[in-house]
């Protein structure tokens, strides 16, 4: 069986990557993929993977964890476990000059529960300089400079976090995307993550892009996408890049950000920090790096 962990990161996909595999839960389970609901296994994976704390889990913990998660266990190919808290809670996801810097540790712990499975991580990844904020946000904290004083922000990078990863984990696929471009390559995402083709007809591919366009241009652009079905993905984004130059909503882009310190040039310091890293991160081996 193939075990995948969507691992967030928080305060990316805010769980629509799972909501939209889940509205296609039957047509995937014909394909042998389960999207099992997230009630029946985030609080029971996160508890057995500290109960063992990285220790290979039995036959029988094995069996009773997927019984739990999933039923017609034999029947399944491949398993999709999403949680954002896999990793840590918000306020922990980036301390010091590092992104997750406990995420060896936590993955390894998650590993263990599927010792004779294939086992694969999907993170999304996004620009500090509107991923802290947005962090902050859905803290409990209110106080920035309290929630950020252990940080240094400039110095973070998603390119150590996953060379960690893969020097943890050489024997497990690492799938990788910027939270910036989903609307562009969101059903790419979909299929990945199902490992399913274009052949299988996935809902919801299209849910990013209709936010931030116009509902005349993307009524036009679904009329021209069942009249001119592509072949490829490379197709699809082609055909909804030239749509979105057209038909984007430009303030559905735009994040107000007004928090002490955080000025303008700092911030875009950040971001070009950001594409740079990046590169570095498409070079990685084992790492899948999604683009437009």
């Amino acid at each position: 069986m193939q075990v995948v962990f969507h691992l967030g990161a928080p305060c990316t996909d805010d769980d629509l990557l799972l909501q939209t595999l889940t509205r296609n839960r039957d047509v995937l389970w014909n394909e042998g993929v389960a999207v099992p609901p997230p009630g029946r296994y985030r609080g029971l994976v996160r508890d057995t993977a500290r109960a063992l704390k990285g220790r290979r889990a039995g036959p029988e913990v094995q069996d009773a964890l997927l019984d739990a998660i999933v039923d017609d266990a034999d029947k399944v190919d491949r398993l999709i476990l999403s949680d954002p808290r896999f990793v840590c809670i918000n306020r922990l996801v980036i301390q010091g000059p590092q992104i997750w810097p406990m995420i060896d540790r936590q993955t390894t712990q998650l590993r263990a529960l599927f010792p004779d499975d294939a086992v694969e991580f999907f993170i999304g990844m996004r620009d500090p300089a509107t991923h802290v904020p947005q962090l902050f946000k859905t803290s409990r904290f209110s106080d920035f400079a309290e929630f950020t004083e252990n940080m240094q922000v400039h110095a973070v990078a998603w390119s150590e976090m996953l060379r960690r990863l893969t020097m943890t984990h050489p024997d497990c696929p690492v799938t990788v995307w910027c939270n910036e471009d989903t609307p562009l390559i969101w059903g790419e995402l979909l299929q990945d993550i199902a490992a399913v083709g274009m052949e299988v007809p996935l809902e919801g591919k299209d849910v990013l892009v209709e936010q931030i366009m116009d509902p005349a241009g993307f009524r036009r652009m679904q009329e021209y996408l069942r009249q001119k079905p592509p072949q490829t993905e490379a197709q699809r984004r082609r055909v909804i890049s030239a749509f979105l130059g057209r038909y984007a909503v430009e303030d559905r882009f735009e994040e107000t950000v007004s928090l002490p310190g955080w000025t303008e040039a700092f911030m875009d310091e950040l971001s070009e920090a950001y594409d740079a890293d990046m590169a570095m991160v498409a070079e990685i081996p084992g790492v899948t790096f999604l683009t437009p």
